[in-house]
């Protein structure tokens, strides 16, 4: 059986959450779909996803399986589209949504050089700290910063994101400094308010039966906001500690201006994605876009501080 093929079949089926959904996508059985996945199993000798009457999970080893998979087959259908394009010129419009903050720094500065290589391709930049539903509103892609919940998108890894917990020299000469996470609860912490996308809250890796797992607390603190610019000034201003992104608060920590606090405790990265709808045949715009993304990101120096 065709690797390629079984492997299109697992990401069908656990981003839909469904072997008939995937079925039904592919105009097959279901059940041929099953003895693929077995196969699949099978042959790499781990358990990928957990299935049930009701509903269908993945492992760990799964998620961590889906991530690459989804890339191959991406890298796949743009060595294909390489070719088989031809001489054809990337065209048409490209609708592209960003957080505010992130947007303004590392997508916004990309696309006019994007447009020097590609002329004929217009393109509109949403910036919005909101999750945007991209097929419903007609995007193309998204940049999204975080965990990625299961979904029919389809996420392409570029980068990892650190966060951090920071807060001015001046604040924690006066307040203390916090030892552990659970001393969160007596500082005053900069949160986003409970309309934003950060639902979990803040994460940490903390030591549990001689092994590290991530935990997560929602600190509170007197002033919250739905823009997490505003958390940045106000915690510049000495009124917090904030938990950011490293991409938000190098350029501080590097002139002294913040300092970061629970080093120890920091949880493992997450990532920078770019989303997609699931289409069979994406536009040659959309996947050139992705691969410029990927470019620049995958370098060292992107991420260092601009002096």
């Amino acid at each position: 059986m065709d690797k390629l093929k079984q492997m299109e079949s697992f990401v069908s089926v656990a981003t839909r959450g469904s072997l008939t959904a995937a079925a039904h996508a592919e105009g097959v059985a279901p059940a041929i779909m099953g003895r693929r996945l077995d196969a699949l199993e099978e042959r790499l000798g781990v358990k990928l996803l957990v299935r049930t009457t009701r509903r269908i999970s993945l492992t760990h080893e799964g998620s961590a399986f889906l991530e690459d998979c989804q890339r191959l087959l991406t890298d796949v259908a743009n060595a294909e589209a390489s070719v088989s394009a031809g001489g054809v010129k990337a065209s048409g419009h490209l609708r592209i949504t960003a957080p505010a903050g992130f947007g303004r720094r590392h997508v916004a500065p990309l696309i006019p050089k994007f447009r020097e290589l590609h002329a004929d391709v217009t393109i509109s930049l949403n910036l919005s700290d909101r999750v945007v539903d991209i097929a419903g509103e007609g995007y193309d892609c998204a940049v999204r910063v975080g965990d990625m919940p299961d979904s029919s998108l389809v996420s392409v890894r570029m980068a990892d994101n650190r966060r951090l917990c920071v807060a001015t020299p001046d604040f924690l000469k006066r307040h203390g400094t916090p030892a552990q996470p659970q001393d969160l609860t007596r500082f005053d912490c900069l949160v986003l308010s409970s309309d934003a996308s950060q639902t979990r809250g803040w994460a940490f890796s903390v030591p549990k039966e001689g092994v590290r797992e991530v935990m997560h607390l929602r600190p509170s603190g007197p002033m919250d906001c739905s823009d997490g610019q505003v958390l940045h000034n106000w915690c510049l201003a000495g009124h917090g500690i904030a938990w950011r992104s490293s991409w938000e608060v190098e350029e501080e920590i590097a002139e002294g201006r913040l300092v970061t606090v629970l080093e120890d405790y920091a949880a493992p990265p997450n990532g920078i994605y770019a989303v997609f709808p699931q289409r069979k045949h994406l536009p040659l715009r959309v996947r050139l876009w992705v691969d410029f993304l990927k470019h620049h990101y995958g370098q060292p120096g992107f991420w260092q501080v601009r002096r």
